[in-house]
């Protein structure tokens, strides 16, 4: 079911937006690239538009650039080699659905981690060599639904690269938004910061169900799932 794995990349990307230790500094993060702060975001709306648009580019190469090394390198191996990756991927997704649904608690999964440059900066530049970081400098943070990706990846390397970039597109296009509508997301996200842990917690068991799907090699057992099953032909 490559639909699914699609869907499940998507949506991870989202739950690494809404990160506790993402989302609420995304709106001034933004703002600071594009040289202005989250108060003038009215009048400088369309600066911190590109910034979002630069940044997200920046991580979406990295991610993507991920993806096609581990369709290179996976792809090549032995069938049953595939299958031992699959096995591990399983475990992977499971362990970090754990994580999500907080059963289990890991402290280098829960640093935060801020950026400052000094002196002169382009401001297009620094906002996609901020992305590039991020893809790195920020993963711990992000960590355990892009490992979960990654485990996901490893069982599919077929389509390793398609679906990072499916996960680039879920964690890129929230940021897009908010940096069109920065002033007026960041109250919100005061606001419902604490719903986000639910999302979590629903999204941990949805990867702890697919998990165990891939390691037992029955994940198209989701094609005998008649409401799902049509909804994935309806969306292609």
């Amino acid at each position: 079911m490559v639909e699914v794995s699609y869907l499940v990349a998507f949506a991870a990307g989202i739950v690494s937006f809404l990160a506790p230790c993402v989302l609420p500094i995304v709106p001034g993060f933004l703002a600071y690239l594009a040289g202005t702060t989250v108060r003038e975001g009215a009048s400088k709306r369309w600066d911190i538009f590109a910034a979002s648009i630069l940044f997200v580019a920046g991580f979406s190469v990295v991610f993507s650039l991920l993806g096609v090394l581990l369709n290179t390198i996976l792809t090549s191996v032995a069938y049953d080699v595939q299958l031992w990756l699959s096995r591990a991927g399983g475990l992977v997704i499971i362990f970090f659905g754990l994580y999500l649904t907080g059963l289990i608690r890991l402290g280098w999964l829960e640093k935060e981690y801020k950026f400052s440059v000094t002196g002169k900066r382009s401001k297009h530049v620094t906002s996609f060599l901020f992305g590039v970081a991020f893809a790195a400098g920020w993963t711990p943070c992000v960590g355990a639904a892009l490992g979960a990706i990654l485990g996901l990846a490893a069982s599919q390397p077929g389509i390793a690269f398609t679906l990072l970039l499916a996960y680039s597109l879920g964690l890129g296009l929230p940021f897009i938004v908010t940096g069109l509508f920065a002033s007026r997301v960041a109250p919100a996200i005061s606001k419902y910061s604490r719903v986000l842990q639910y999302i979590n917690v629903a999204f941990g068991i949805v990867l702890i169900v697919l998990g165990i799907l891939i390691f037992t090699q029955t994940l198209g057992l989701i094609a005998d799932l008649p409401l799902l099953n049509n909804f994935l032909q309806g969306s292609l």
